[in-house]
This record gives structure tokens, sequence and C-alpha cells, in this order.
């Protein structure tokens, strides 16, 4: 059975920043490009970071110099260190974990950026 856990989510003041962990399990993590996705209220979910196995990453225009993607594949692990967020940056916060056509997601963290 595939599992993916997300945590470190929670409420942060504008200028903050909060480290998300996924921890994957049931899969062969090194072969799977992993993501972090976000869904605002009333938007669609939308990629924010995702990182392959050959380390090679890609982020949001949104998040590029605040946002850091990482994985342990010793772990089963993937990161997502989020530094200066602001109130655009409150959604669920999901993870994915994609190989040829398996496509799996966790059940998503909340991330509240407010004063």
């Amino acid at each position: 059975q595939v599992q993916l856990v997300e945590s470190g989510g929670g409420l942060v003041q504008p200028g903050g920043s909060l480290r998300l962990s996924c921890a994957a399990s049931g899969i062969s993590f090194s072969i799977y490009a992993m993501g972090w996705y976000r869904q605002a209220p009333d938007l669609q979910r939308e990629l924010v970071a995702s990182i392959i196995s050959g380390e090679r990453t890609n982020y949001a225009d949104s998040v590029k110099g605040r946002f850091t993607i990482s994985r342990d594949n010793a772990k089963n692990t993937v990161y997502l260190q989020m530094n200066n967020l602001n109130a655009e940056d409150t959604a669920v916060y999901y993870c994915n974990a994609r190989f040829t056509h398996r496509d799996y997601w966790g059940q998503g963290t909340q991330v509240t950026v407010s004063s």
C-alpha cells in the first residue's frame, strides 16, 4: 500500500519559515519524481516545486528564491523549506509521487500565513 504522509504545516507570521516533510512508503522512492503542490480556496491546485531522481529541481515563479525542495532517498522523504512566507502562500500543500503512469498523493497539510 502506497502512503505519502505530509507534516510540518501550521500557522506562521508573514516573513516566517516552515519546513514541510513528506514520508513515502510502498514505492521505490528513488525512482519517483516528487513534487509539492498547493491549493488555496477557490483556486486550482498548482505545482509549487518538483525534484526528480537526479536532483533536478523545478519551481513555480512565485516561490523561486524563497522555497527549496530536497529529498533524502535513504529516508524516503521529500522536504519543502519555505522562507519569507506571505499571505499568498496560504493553502493546503500536497505531496505527489509520480513515475510513468503511477501517480500518488498525500492527504495534504494546511499552511496559513497570517499575523
